[in-house]
């Protein structure tokens, strides 16, 4: 088996784990910037094996440079959706952050 096999390359900017929905960047956001451990990420995510997140650390190990232009190019387009969440928030938040208000009013 090939390190490759374990993905499922979606386009260049999506990359999962094969047979579930994971992106390769959740997993090496936890283990670079969270600094978890391989066991304790493969426990937080029930559709991943220790083996599959070993395996992502591998291909990031081996592909350090593409992959860590991935993350950047990840995080900024996150980044860039939580401020346009942030700016131009649902309806349902509205309207959560209404009925707060109104609770603290009587508080």
């Amino acid at each position: 088996m090939q390190l490759e096999d374990y993905f499922d390359f979606l386009a260049p900017d999506d990359i999962r784990l094969k047979g579930t929905r994971v992106g390769i960047e959740t997993v090496l956001y936890d283990f670079i910037h969270r600094c978890r451990t391989p066991e304790a990420i493969a426990q937080s995510y029930p559709s991943l094996n220790l083996e599959q997140v070993y395996a992502t650390i591998l291909y990031y190990l081996h592909n350090q440079e593409a992959v860590s232009a991935y993350l950047t190019d990840w995080m900024e387009w996150s980044h860039k959706k939580r401020e346009e969440q942030r700016q131009n928030p649902p309806p349902q938040v509205l309207k959560l952050r209404q009925l707060k208000a109104e609770k603290a009013a009587f508080q």
